[in-house]
């Protein structure tokens, strides 16, 4: 056990698309002592099992799957000599930014950074969270469960399978396991709309002939040894199963699709305040949270719809993280700033303050909306003058959103005292 304190101005937590692109931006921005911590024996995270293309358009302009595009960056870390630990596993961060690690390769270490970029991605919600009627067979996957055995062990989870839930995940998952020979009966959604993008509706359902059940949900599951069906009900307004609108589905494999949360354990132990909607953490313009130093980005912050996002978003924390070590103590102390306000049909927006003193000259806000909508303006106020109006044809909750904000425009508003984010009819 390692008894003296190490010190290093940036640890990145988390080696996955969002950390990389953190570390990068940081060493870019002038600071070299940059550490990346991820408890996976390899750099790339979930992007490793993603074996499907689609990512990388924003970024570099082409499709790349999962893999290609986690190497770009690691080829760009590579070049940079940005120092990494593999196999290392984040205990505590304390709210003084010490971050206690363990691995086989050196036991208990104690690190002080100057500052700390949380990025340890998102899990996956569990049956246990479904309070699904039934017993606990074997069977019963979920979505990224399941594309781990299929893309990295080789081995298919089973042959005839019901997806619940309509994340992004579970649309691919029902493509992928129809490509290696399993039959895939429906995916039931419990919502009137789905929680993935438009695209993986058409590409992984529609043109696989995939029926997507809307207003669905699983009632029963089958079986004590192994799934042997599971019971589908219609659910009403309130998304309580309607009697007699009941269809039995025999299937030997039930995945779920039902959501992700962000991995936020370790930033509850350091203090760090969480948003009630997004379940990450509660950060300024500069993505710094409540705790002095420590910034986050990527799906621990909120879950993303494209990694491109996620990168664009590390890479400005990375970077905001490398001014906050290189700055001297009264100009990283930074204040709250202005409450954004998230009304009308936006869920959330990230940042949730912003300090337009410190702010660069335009800084993008993202959001997602809690329903589906049609013909609608995206309105932003400062206090009760609105600045931006923009007509949207189509949103919904799975895509994300975004508006940019001009800081000239912000500091010719004196006095402001709360900026909003809202949807308008046309």
């Amino acid at each position: 056990m390692s008894a003296a304190i190490e010190r290093r101005a940036i640890v990145v937590v988390g080696g996955g698309p969002a950390g990389l692109a953190a570390a990068i931006a940081a060493y870019e921005a002038g600071e070299h002592d940059v550490l990346i911590l991820e408890r996976d024996t390899q750099l790339g995270g979930i992007l490793n099992q993603c074996i499907h293309n689609g990512f990388g358009l924003h970024t570099f302009k082409e499709e790349l799957t999962g893999p290609e595009y986690a190497q770009r960056f690691i080829d760009r870390a590579d070049e940079l000599g940005i120092e990494r630990r593999l196999g290392t596993m984040v205990l505590d961060i304390s709210s003084e930014r010490v971050v206690t690690t363990v691995s086989a390769a050196n036991g208990i270490d104690r690190i002080q950074a100057g500052a700390v970029v949380l990025a340890m991605g998102c899990r996956e919600r569990p049956r246990g969270a479904l309070a699904t009627p039934g017993y606990r067979p074997a069977g019963v996957y979920s979505a990224g469960t399941a594309q781990r055995l299929v893309n990295i062990e080789g081995q298919l989870p089973g042959r005839e399978v019901v997806i619940l839930g309509s994340g992004d995940i579970g649309l691919i998952m029902a493509r992928r396991m129809t490509l290696e020979g399993a039959h895939v009966a429906c995916v039931a959604e419990i919502m009137p709309y789905s929680g993935g993008l438009k695209r993986n509706i058409v590409q992984c359902l529609d043109d696989f002939g995939i029926p997507l059940l809307l207003s669905h949900t699983v009632v029963d599951v089958e079986g004590r040894d192994r799934v042997e069906a599971v019971t589908i009900a219609q659910v009403d307004e309130r998304l309580k199963p309607i009697p007699g609108t009941e269809v039995r589905y025999p299937c030997d494999t039930l995945m779920l699709s039902v959501g992700l949360l962000p991995e936020n354990e370790l930033s509850r132990e350091a203090g760090v305040e969480l948003s009630p909607v997004t379940r990450g953490p509660v950060v300024d313009q500069s993505l710094q949270t409540s705790v002095a130093g420590i910034f986050a980005c990527g799906n621990v912050l909120h879950v993303h719809d494209l990694v491109d996002f996620v990168s664009q978003e590390a890479a400005a924390a990375g970077t905001q993280a490398a001014r906050y070590v290189m700055a001297d103590a009264e100009e990283a102390s930074a204040s709250r700033g202005i409450p954004v306000a998230a009304t009308d049909g936006v869920r959330y927006t990230v940042p949730s303050f912003i300090d337009p003193q410190r702010m660069d000259d335009t800084l993008t806000v993202r959001f997602r909306v809690a329903n589906e909508f049609r013909d609608r303006y995206v309105s932003v106020y400062l206090d009760d003058e609105r600045i931006q109006h923009r007509k949207k044809r189509v949103m919904a909750p799975g895509e994300m959103e975004q508006v940019v904000l001009k800081r000239a425009d912000l500091l010719a508003r004196e006095g402001l005292s709360q900026i909003t984010v809202k949807l308008e009819e046309a």
